[in-house]
């Protein structure tokens, strides 16, 4: 690399990607929503444990991003040129380096909103278990019956 050229740089349109591609998800999710009101699923979990779960998973990345980038850096694997790095670091690393980090909390997440294929709601009630199932619906035929026959009457 050479000129103005730093680590941060390169994340920039990873990161910018990545928002990108959250604010189509956040897009898509609010659409379905809206359009599930008139029936809203009974059981169905809401945009807010969804986000507290993005929330949870998004902190445990970076910690994990963090103790494994210092362990790599401290044993000589991978070294930053120190006239590209901000200054700014988190332990042995410099903060850039997180980057990738959050635009995987950002893309994971989003890709699963924009490839989930709405199909049919599931059916509410409970399932009654093996056997043989009541019809949900009186059966009629329009066919007339015949009074049973005796079997000394058959034919």
């Amino acid at each position: 690399m050479t000129g103005s050229a730093t680590y941060a740089l390169l994340a920039v349109p990873f990161l910018g990607a990545a928002v990108l591609v959250a604010v189509l998800a956040g897009v898509v999710s609010a659409r379905r929503r809206r359009g599930d009101r008139p029936g809203a699923r009974a059981g169905a979990r809401g945009p807010r444990s969804a986000v507290l779960a993005g929330v949870v998973a998004g902190v445990a990345l970076l910690v994990m991003t963090g103790v494994f980038n210092n362990v790599i850096v401290g044993l000589g694997i991978v070294a930053y040129d120190p006239a590209l790095v901000l200054g700014a670091r988190v332990g042995l690393f410099p903060v850039e380096d997180l980057a990738y980090s959050i635009g995987a909390v950002l893309l994971l997440p989003s890709c699963w909103v924009l490839l989930e294929r709405p199909g049919p709601r599931p059916d509410p009630r409970p399932d009654p278990g093996p056997g043989p199932r009541p019809p949900s619906r009186p059966v009629r035929s329009d066919r007339r019956t015949e009074p049973s026959r005796r079997p000394e009457e058959t034919p």
